[in-house]
């Protein structure tokens, strides 16, 4: 199996060469760009499997590249790391909603980046391919179209299971209401995001009101499957 590719968009260069050496130590390959343009054309020419991306880049800021990432469909799934002086929360919600899956403020642990790396790495790598989408007491079966919670059916409507199928197969990514309203409901159909919101809390509400709700609503921006969930 061919070692990830990581793509590293970071203009600080001592930073730079920090991180591509812990990223290489761990087996990993890293392609380096120093200026968010350059990034974005070798994104263009041949996607890696995650980036590590400045927010303040020179020639393209790293929130404005995010934000072209989710709008080309060859990129939209591309797992994304912000890494950014603002830690501002107004920043951190803004940093997610445009699409970025994780979010980590300078000066920050080496080890603690390398994890985040890791963690989103095999979130990501089984795929989408899988059959089996389990998460938890959650299962959800592609191919029979059935959903199950602590091995009690659910019954849940077309929306409601490509819904709880996107956010199966991104724990922890956050996803803004747009974002939800294309990868659900497709690009061409003219729905208010309004929708977004009627629909999860019939997937909240078919989940079980009762027990503990596995779908996190992160204020101001969307929604995302709790990573804690299952603990």
């Amino acid at each position: 199996m061919a070692a990830p590719r990581i793509l590293l968009a970071e203009d600080e260069e001592a930073l730079a060469t920090l991180i591509r050496y812990n990223l290489q130590a761990e087996g990993w390959e890293v392609e380096e760009a120093s200026r968010g343009d350059e990034a974005e054309l070798m994104l263009r020419e041949n996607p890696p499997d995650l980036l590590l991306l400045d927010w303040m880049l020179p020639g393209l800021s790293g929130i404005e590249l995010c934000r072209r990432i989710r709008m080309r469909r060859e990129t939209e799934r591309l797992p994304v790391i912000m890494l950014t002086a603002r830690g501002e929360e107004q920043d951190r919600v803004r940093g997610l909603a445009t699409g970025a899956d994780d979010y980590i403020v300078k000066p920050f642990s080496v080890p603690e980046l390398v994890a985040r790396v890791r963690a989103l790495l095999r979130r990501v790598s089984p795929g989408e391919s899988r059959d089996l989408l389990t998460f938890g007491d959650l299962e959800l079966d592609r191919v029979q179209h059935r959903v199950r919670r602590a091995g009690r059916p659910l019954h849940l409507g077309p929306t409601e299971f490509r819904l709880l199928e996107l956010l199966l197969t991104n724990p922890g990514r956050v996803f803004s209401r747009e974002q939800l309203l294309d990868r659900v409901w497709g690009r061409d159909v003219y729905i208010d995001e309004r929708t977004v919101d009627v629909h999860v809390g019939r997937l909240r509400k078919a989940l079980g009101e009762s027990a503990r709700d596995p779908i996190r609503t992160v204020r101001g921006t969307g929604y995302s499957l709790d990573e804690t969930y299952p603990a």
